[in-house]
């Protein structure tokens, strides 16, 4: 197995979505890999936990990454941030990403979650994409 390709996959994945012209008209810069201190925009894209499965064989080393990302507004109602994960799936589906290290074969949208938080107006998506990579 090899999980050296994981920081390149998840460096390209940030870089493809702060790129991303329709998606930064949504929410601006307000892309993170690692939450700010303080408050938080009412509209903000952010990285989440991923899974990785291994897919090596006798002809090389890969992996499957399972990632997660989610968008999260305090708007009410979910149209906002639906607005949003389209951009990112828009962005980030059959994306042709060059990898600090190893190759991105395939992402693909998996699927995603909305939901209220709590007791207020807080929504979120959480989106699940795999990408299958070999490692050089």
């Amino acid at each position: 197995m090899s999980y050296g390709v994981s920081a390149a996959l998840q460096a390209a994945v940030y870089q493809a979505l702060l790129a991303d012209g329709p998606l930064t008209g949504l929410v601006g810069s307000d892309i993170y890999d690692a939450l700010p201190s303080g408050t938080l925009p009412s509209l903000y894209v952010a990285l989440g936990p991923e899974m990785v499965t291994d897919l090596s064989d006798k002809t090389g080393s890969g992996a499957s990454h399972r990632f997660i990302i989610s968008i999260v507004t305090d708007s009410a109602g979910f149209a906002t941030a639906k607005d949003a994960a389209g951009a990112v799936s828009d962005a980030l589906v059959d994306a042709d990403l060059t990898l600090a290290r190893g190759v991105l074969v395939a992402l693909n949208f998996l699927r995603a979650k909305a939901v209220r938080v709590g007791t207020a107006d807080e929504r979120r998506i959480d989106m699940t994409f795999r990408a299958i990579v070999q490692d050089d």
